[in-house]
């Protein structure tokens, strides 16, 4: 009787192990037939090893694992970028915080808000030589500062001149081509250039410009307050599928963990998908744009990918001294915060 019972014992536990098994197979049946969410993710402007971490996440297959299909493609500039996601031809992209606060001034603007702030602090700079008299802000006054059509960093040169006590008036602004900005430097034809820290001035020593010549003057040394490159997202899409976007942004926050532990990997993965792209030129560009723009003290406190609200607001009001608001935007319609995971999860490790 007792060998029966055994018997009857092992015959239920087999079935039930079996049952068991039947159903993890079948969960991750479904789970594999689960369709991919496609993302078609648009940069503002040509491909530099500030994009690593979007790389190494999808090379490390981090957006797979959130059932994400990316596709990346670029575009002329953040206007153009935003008004691709403005009418859904890319679902997300990467674009300057700063053009995204004047395209909600439009009276016909469509929602379009942040999701994930990349660069904590923006790259803008004046990149001078020391042998042109050149130190500091306010040595600028009586010099010729060479800025590219359309640069990002002189729209926010009102702002900083007056908080800087600079007459805007003693300055010369010489325009020219974003392809000959450095070179006319590096001749000597110009006394600074307006640009991005990490492209200007790495671009400069690799012309062979001694780096002991030149002295890079972050905007965000001198009071602006903003913020930089943001990941932003189509409103439908966004409201449509929600775990999407919070995907992207739990995989992008792998990436730049991946990133900041591994910068040699994430610059080779960058250099890769530049045309010509030189690794040891997008390591030291890299490694610039880690400490000055995405490692913040602020990211350290509070995480990656969030805002101040009150500091978004003071950056706000330095746009407003370049640029004239039918209809001053607050905090609450550039920056959405719904998507970013708690700030356990966006700590840097």
């Amino acid at each position: 009787m007792l060998g029966f019972k055994t018997i009857v014992l092992r015959c239920l536990l087999a079935l039930s192990i079996s049952l068991a098994t039947l159903a993890a197979r079948e969960v991750n049946a479904a789970e594999t037939a689960a369709p991919s969410a496609a993302i078609h993710f648009t940069f503002d402007r040509p491909l530099d090893a500030s994009m690593a971490p979007f790389f190494l996440a999808a090379k490390d297959g981090r957006f797979g694992a959130e059932r994400l299909n990316v596709s990346f493609n670029t575009a002329a500039g953040s206007p153009e970028t935003i008004a691709r996601v403005a009418k859904g031809d890319s679902e997300l992209a990467l674009v300057d915080m700063n053009e995204l606060i004047r395209f909600r001034d439009k009276d016909d603007a469509a929602p379009v808000k942040a999701v994930f702030v990349l660069f904590n602090r923006a790259p803008y700079a004046i990149v001078a030589r020391r042998s042109r008299g050149v130190h500091l802000l306010p040595d600028l006054d009586g010099k010729t500062v060479g800025a590219a059509d359309g640069d990002l960093s002189m729209r926010l040169w009102p702002a900083l001149a007056q908080q800087n006590g600079i007459n805007t008036a003693h300055v010369k602004f010489h325009k020219m081509s974003a392809a000959v900005r450095e070179p006319i430097l590096s001749a000597g034809q110009v006394d600074a250039v307006a640009g991005f820290s990490y492209l200007s001035a790495v671009n400069l020593r690799d012309r062979g410009v001694p780096g002991s010549d030149l002295v890079v003057l972050r905007y965000a040394d001198y009071g602006c307050e903003a913020y930089g490159f943001a990941v932003i997202a189509n409103p439908a899409f966004a409201a449509a599928k929600p775990d999407a976007v919070k995907g992207f942004v739990r995989a992008l926050i792998a990436g730049i963990n991946a990133t900041v532990k591994e910068p040699a990997r994430a610059g080779d993965e960058a250099a890769s998908r530049i045309d010509d792209g030189d690794r040891d030129l997008e390591l030291e560009r890299l490694r610039t744009v880690l400490v000055d723009n995405i490692l913040t003290d602020e990211v350290r406190r509070n995480g990656l990918g969030g805002i101040d609200p009150a500091r978004l607001e003071r950056s706000i009001d330095q746009v407003a001294q370049d640029f004239k608001f039918r209809k001053r935007p607050a905090a609450g319609d550039i920056f959405d915060d719904r998507f970013l995971p708690p700030v356990q999860g966006r700590l840097i490790n």
